[in-house]
């Protein structure tokens, strides 16, 4: 399953479709289907026109980061946080070494922040490798390195650096609480990202405190072009659409109650 929805994924995502769409006209044309061709090459057009110069994307992404709010206050006693992995490029540290943090570090800083606030809080962080090759460092051990070099004692964290996707950060978290008697937690993660990830600790029978982070809109997009930013546009969309597929397709596989 793992490896079937990162085909998919490459496959799916706008920028992918449109390719293939213009791939497909030129053979359709190159053939004598005309009309077909013709037909094609304005759909994969339309599909890159709306990714790049509207403001599809920000509304999709919008509407996920809107369905879980943060506390307006940070609780006042945190015991345990469990921080779900994607803020670490492990390509690039493969490479480069350091610690490397991407457009979701925000998972990780604000964790920092919480941790150095309440010094006797656990912090959980979940995430492994999740390329196709595998061949990479696990993410939560990069993180453990990140939160002691600003001062977080290494007896505090847990890594759990065998998760792959969301859903196996879900299984192997409950695995982990259990195991430890950690229980009531602060979850953080990006808010795009929180609504799949609260759907499935609901499924695990899981009770966690939802703190989502990385907000990538402004609360207030609307319906509209946008030709200032493409290459913005088109990583919001593909952000989007990546999570609304992996919402449905967690629901059709049995693995959360409702994608709403």
């Amino acid at each position: 399953m793992f490896y079937l929805s990162k085909i998919v994924w490459l496959l799916a995502q706008p920028l992918s479709l449109s390719f293939f769409l213009s791939c497909l006209a030129a053979v359709a044309v190159f053939c004598g289907f005309r009309r077909s061709g013709g037909l094609m090459a304005a759909a994969a057009a339309l599909l890159l026109f709306v990714t790049l110069y509207t403001t599809t994307g920000n509304l999709l992404l919008q509407s996920l980061e809107n369905r879980v709010a943060r506390p307006p206050n940070d609780p006042a006693d945190i015991s345990c946080m469990i921080v779900l992995g994607g803020a670490i490029e492990n390509e690039v540290m493969s490479g480069r070494g350091g610690i490397e943090l991407n457009a979701a570090a925000d998972r990780y800083t604000q964790a920092l922040r919480l941790a150095l606030a309440h010094p006797a809080a656990q912090i959980l962080i979940s995430g492994g490798d999740g390329s196709f090759s595998g061949a990479y460092e696990g993410e939560a051990g990069a993180a453990a390195r990140f939160f002691a070099a600003y001062g977080v004692k290494p007896e505090r964290l847990i890594a759990e650096n065998t998760s792959r996707n969301t859903f196996e950060n879900t299984l192997n978290t409950r695995d982990i609480l259990a195991r430890d008697g950690l229980a009531n937690c602060l979850l953080i993660t990006s808010a795009f990202h929180m609504p799949r990830s609260m759907a499935l600790f609901d499924k695990a029978g899981l009770t966690v405190t939802p703190y989502p982070v990385d907000y990538r809109t402004s609360g207030t997009v609307t319906v509209g072009f946008d030709f200032t930013q493409p290459s913005l546009n088109a990583q919001n969309m593909s952000t989007a659409v990546r999570e609304w597929l992996g919402l449905f397709g967690y629901y059709a596989a049995g693995r959360i109650d409702w994608p709403f």
